[in-house]
């Protein structure tokens, strides 16, 4: 991406709760705030235990995508990124996120929950004043509560527990109905969740606590109009804020200064996760923060454009942990670009991003060896899908780990059903070139290959190779063969010819 083609760029936030954009201009690296979006969509509230969304949130979701969508006409393809988070991640409706991608009219990426924490340090740390202090980061949503300790824009810890003001308020405050029993009950479960993370963080320790997001702002914005604290969120003040729940009986019935109606269905179960917080983990008290997960996305996305993209760490670092041989890796990924080059429009494979990914899998293909050697494709994969990624989002990680299992051995349709059309397409074309380039790199030699080229049709690809190049390697044109068949089985004819 070219920094003067993204001088307007976008995040969008789609949380279980509320969905939340926010539009800034870049100035050579400086964020300029133009715009801010928020609806109350109430995801997580449609959400059923088999993970489908009923009708109406599915509505109330496409509605307000259509008019995120409205306000991002024009921007260019790469200057928005959207997250789905908790809510997304346990969905099972087909087809929601296709329509929802086309409602907004850009890409949606599903973030793991330790992702998530990063991204909200990254907001966060960028609204504080620099220190070199330890901080501790809490922003609980609506399906899921995030806690990380950091210094300066750096995470240290990361966590993403399974507790939200939407979840806890369904399963312990239905209808809104508050009793000292039931708040007595809800504290005590997220205080259990906290147990993993509990002595850890309280050994490493941090200078100052910071909270994010609605929950958390909420009960900053009522216990300052309540003059329960003078300055961020105390423990007094929230004892004081729980006891006011259960004293009114009913979140409709509460009265209280700063408590804005949107936010009463889901306060009582906010309120006893960040009470277990304050109480597990003793904070005396914490700051308030203004910026989040959406203004760490923005960031994330300013490092992409400005090439300072953190998934070429995470890749180096996998890369150095599982010991891969550099020198193939450089070969195959050099190769596989090459390869992208001269086919990428003809066989439409997209944007830069594809090809950054087609990269980053060909400088993996063979991370499974730290494993065993038999069937390493399948333990790469595995590693790629299930390992904590920096700055990928699920749909990325899978990506790679197809790439990476299908680079050898089986090939067929079943690798790629988990994929709707017509990016199902691209990948087999990916993994195709992937393919190639791992096969003519098979002998690990430094010595080069002569030039091999490639012409794309819509179900076809020809490889052509110098005159005599076939016959003085028998073992590389018996490969080719063999993936002629595999080829087929996908809907592609592998056409290998000598250039005159």
């Amino acid at each position: 991406m070219q920094e003067q083609q993204h001088e307007m760029i976008a995040a969008i936030d789609l949380g279980s709760n509320s969905f939340h954009m926010i539009v800034a201009r870049n100035l050579d690296g400086q964020l300029q705030l133009r715009d801010r979006l928020r609806e109350m969509v109430r995801l997580a509230a449609g959400l059923d235990a088999s993970g489908n969304l009923d009708g109406e949130a599915r509505e109330r979701a496409l509605a307000c995508l259509h008019r995120f969508g409205q306000r991002l006409k024009g921007f260019a393809p790469g200057s928005v990124r959207a997250v789905g988070t908790n809510t997304l991640r346990r969905a099972r409706s087909p087809g929601f996120l296709r329509e929802a991608e086309q409602a907004l009219g850009h890409p949606i990426e599903i973030i793991a929950g330790r992702e998530e924490a990063r991204l909200i340090y990254l907001g966060v740390a960028h609204g504080l004043a620099d220190s070199d202090g330890v901080r501790l980061v809490v922003d609980i949503g609506g399906g899921s509560t995030e806690l990380i300790l950091g210094r300066r824009f750096e995470p240290l810890e990361l966590e993403s527990t399974p507790m939200g003001c939407v979840s806890y308020s369904e399963r312990y405050f239905s209808d809104g109905k508050v009793t000292a029993k039931a708040m007595h009950k809800a504290v005590i479960a997220a205080r259990l969740e906290l147990q993993d993370i509990e002595q850890e963080y309280r050994e490493l320790g941090w200078d100052m606590a910071v909270g994010a997001s609605g929950t958390i702002k909420a009960v900053g914005e009522i216990v300052r109009a309540m003059g329960w604290a003078e300055q961020g969120i105390t423990l007094a003040a929230m004892r004081q804020l729980a006891d006011a729940l259960v004293e009114a009986g009913d979140v409709q019935k509460l009265k209280l200064s700063g408590l804005k109606d949107e936010r009463r269905p889901v306060l009582a179960g906010g309120v006893a996760v960040l009470l277990a917080i304050f109480e597990t983990l003793q904070i005396e008290q914490m700051q308030v923060s203004d910026s989040a997960l959406r203004e760490g996305l923005l960031y994330d996305l300013l490092g992409r454009i400005r090439h300072e993209d953190v998934r070429e760490r995470t890749i180096t670092a996998l890369s150095e942990r599982y010991q891969v041989d550099r020198a193939q890796a450089i070969r195959v990924a050099r190769c596989a670009r090459r390869f992208w080059a001269e086919v990428g429009e003809s066989w439409q494979l997209g944007g830069e991003e594809n090809q950054r990914l087609l990269a980053w899998a060909a400088q993996l293909h063979e991370v499974g060896l730290a494993i065993a050697h038999s069937g390493y494709q399948k333990h790469g994969a595995y590693l790629l899908e299930n390992s904590d990624m920096p700055g990928f989002s699920s749909t990325e990680q899978k990506l790679l780990a197809v790439l990476v299992r299908s680079h050898r051995r089986k090939f067929s349709a079943g690798l790629f059903k988990e994929f709707a059309e017509p990016h199902r397409a691209t990948v087999i074309r990916l993994c195709i070139l992937l393919r190639l380039a791992v096969l003519l790199h098979r002998s690990h030699s430094s010595i080069e290959l002569p030039r091999i080229r490639l012409r794309a049709s819509e179900q076809q690809l020809n490889v052509l190779f110098p005159p005599d190049w076939q016959a003085q390697h028998p073992l590389t044109a018996a490969d080719l063969a063999a993936d002629q068949e595999l080829f087929a089985g996908v809907g592609y004819t592998l056409v290998v010819e000598n250039r005159e």
